[in-house]
């Protein structure tokens, strides 16, 4: 199977948010990844996605990331992940690649990222930052309107 591997690995890189159904194949090559991952792992992917999405105009103004930092850290994300395809999972990131495409890396890759965001999110400093909207929110409102 002939793959563009330019085009693969933005559709991989790319495709966090995208949903569609995982194979056996993505399974194997999700529990690979999140499994034999290390917390550097998870953590470097976590800052990449960080990076990443402080380019957004919403959130841009909110961050101080210089491109040096973001540099630094797709370098090491994509050391990471061509560490992870070809040495890490290379078994089962071949089985799905052959039998379903690049579609099934991505599911990996986005199986990886959501255990990634979990152990971000059960920081306790994040933790804490988050239960500050419950100051906010109009629990009254919220009763009376969804009846609860």
């Amino acid at each position: 199977m002939q793959i563009n591997l330019k085009k693969w690995i933005s559709v991989v890189l790319l495709g966090f948010s995208v949903s569609s159904q995982a194979g056996v194949y993505s399974d194997d090559l999700s529990r690979c990844l999140v499994e034999s991952s290390t917390e550097n792992d998870k953590t470097l992917l976590v800052r990449w996605m960080f990076t990443s999405m402080a380019l957004h105009p919403d959130v841009a103004s909110m961050s101080n990331v210089t491109e040096a930092q973001r540099d630094t850290v797709n370098k090491a994300a994509a050391e990471m992940f061509v560490r992870l395809m070809t040495e890490t999972c290379v078994t089962p990131a071949k089985k799905a690649i052959q039998y379903e495409g690049a579609a099934a890396v991505e599911q990996g890759f986005n199986a990886f990222g959501q255990v990634a965001g979990k152990e971000l999110f059960a920081d306790p400093n994040v933790a804490q930052a988050l239960a500050g909207l419950h100051k906010h929110i109009d629990t009254k409102k919220l009763e009376t309107v969804l009846g609860l």
